[in-house]
């Protein structure tokens, strides 16, 4: 199989969909791939690191689209990209379709067939998805702390404070992998953390694994908003695989909270958790509604693009060599988990939360192996 890897081109991502150590690993099993010229740069992997794997260096990302078989990407694919597909081809990347119809109706209209990182499914939960969410969760508590500082309009609050004066009291809504990434590098920061969700067992788990390093309550309407109002910090923590974040915090709510006080979403790819975010970017990151700081950036994980992609490839690698190997149709047939990565084939939507977000029929996954 020819795989493709274009450079990035939404706003301030550096990542890559490719390692050189990928790369390599697929040629060795008899697979050619090309990589777009300065795809690695943010990163750390410049072209000749890829040439040095047996990769192939292309100067446009049109090359790329038109000749490989797969393409393997980081974002999903904007605009530009979208007008790239064709049917046949198979995209390998994070998608986010929920809160997306324009994206949708783009893939659906191209043909091709597109498997989403964050639906992936194996024993432990969203191992695609999992690599990113840890890397977002240690990045709220330190955007947060940066959004909280007098100059970006925040409430000029330490994270630990000093003696004599107490630290930032931060919620964390959400218990899962960003939500505990979250909440240990917050508490490691100084702060005073609390931990919302509503799994008991979730809440249980916590409490045994950290031993009081933060506080976890039950994530209650009460709750959440007794929570948000005391709260220097709130980061947005909730995940629904595959579909539109549910919104936490309205922004009735904002009134009730300290003036300059930090809103994170870190669910923002998916719509976001709270009712006045919108999407920024590195460049532009934080907005202000009602005397509330919001940090929305979509691509959190971009700002560390080493970090972030070394640990993205360590995921995504097995997969992709079974996708390359084997096809997608016999790689999905022989595995339930990566089947669910599948949300769009040959016109057809096959992803459920995505169809009931966006109100799309809804071809079931095995069937889509037989189209």
């Amino acid at each position: 199989m020819l795989i493709g890897c274009p450079k990035e081109i939404k706003p301030q991502e550096y990542r890559v969909g490719l390692t050189p150590s990928a790369a390599a690993e697929a040629i060795a099993h008899g697979h050619a791939v090309i990589v777009e010229t300065g795809a690695g740069a943010g990163a750390g992997f410049p072209d000749e690191t890829y040439r040095t794997a047996g990769a192939e260096i292309v100067d446009t990302a049109t090359e790329v689209f038109a000749r490989a078989e797969m393409i393997v990407k980081v974002k999903e694919p904007q605009a530009a990209e979208r007008k790239m597909l064709r049917e046949g081809l198979l995209l390998f990347t994070y998608l986010h379709l929920a809160p997306d119809p324009d994206q949708t109706r783009d893939l659906l209209a191209s043909g091709c067939t597109a498997i989403a990182y964050e639906t992936v499914t194996d024993e432990t939960g969203l191992p695609l998805l999992a690599p990113m969410s840890e890397v977002a969760g240690r990045l709220a508590p330190q955007v947060g702390a940066w959004t909280l500082q007098k100059a970006n309009g925040g409430r000029g609050v330490l994270m630990g404070g000093v003696p004599g004066v107490g630290p930032a009291e931060v919620l964390v809504i959400g218990g899962g992998v960003v939500g505990t990434h979250a909440a240990r590098i917050a508490a490691g920061m100084g702060a005073q953390v609390t931990v919302l969700d509503r799994s008991l067992k979730r809440l249980r788990y916590l409490d045994d694994a950290f031993s009081g390093l933060f506080r976890t309550r039950y994530a209650s309407a009460g709750n959440t908003a007794e929570l948000v109002a005391t709260a220097d910090m709130v980061i947005g923590a909730v995940l629904i695989p595959g579909a539109a974040a549910p919104k936490l915090v309205s922004r009735a709510q904002l009134a009730s909270m300290k003036p300059g006080a930090a809103l994170v979403d870190v669910a923002i790819d998916q719509g976001g958790c709270f009712e006045t975010s919108r999407a920024t970017t590195h460049e532009d990151p934080v907005f202000e509604v009602d005397g509330i700081m919001h940090y929305c950036v979509a691509n959190m994980p971009g700002a560390v693009p080493r970090t972030s992609t070394i640990a993205l490839g360590n995921a995504t690698m097995p997969y992709l060599l079974a996708l390359a190997d084997k096809g997608w149709r016999k790689a999905c047939a022989e595995d339930e988990g990566l089947l669910q990565g599948l949300n769009v084939h040959a016109g057809k939507l096959t992803n459920y939360p995505v169809g009931r977000a966006l109100e799309i029929d809804v071809l079931s996954p095995a069937l889509a192996l037989k189209v």
